[in-house]
């Protein structure tokens, strides 16, 4: 399956979100953020079915939309793109970058060096 495109990867991370959605829904939800037309949200949606990124339960009159693609593996797959194409495979370069966008959070800090201090424990 081909890597998502920004607005694929938009609707969904609604939809990793709710779980499922009808199209109205997740227009509701872009439409907090960007200026976008129904029609263009369900010609994306019907794309991403045709795609295979979205299953549709077309039982009721308003269609439900799934996601199929799992919000960890396309993360995963989209973060070690990311590391080879922009940072060189440079794991520390890319931790950097993202930590100095914005500041993180006390939790966020925590949250970090846990993780940190488990990778470490692995790595003994």
């Amino acid at each position: 399956m081909s890597k998502p495109t920004e607005s694929e990867l938009e609707i969904l991370s609604i939809l990793w979100e709710l779980k499922e959605a009808s199209v109205r829904q997740v227009h509701e939800r872009l439409a907090e953020t960007k200026e976008t037309g129904y029609t263009t949200t369900l010609k994306m949606m019907q794309l991403m079915h045709a795609k295979g990124m979205l299953l549709r339960d077309e039982e009721n009159r308003t269609h439900r939309y799934r996601p199929v693609v799992q919000q960890g593996e396309t993360q995963k797959s989209l973060v070690k793109n990311l590391l080879y194409i922009a940072f060189g495979g440079s794991s520390t370069s890319l931790a950097m970058q993202a930590l100095g966008q914005e500041k993180p959070s006390k939790e966020e800090l925590k949250e970090i060096r846990a993780f940190l201090d488990q990778l470490e424990k692995e790595n003994r």
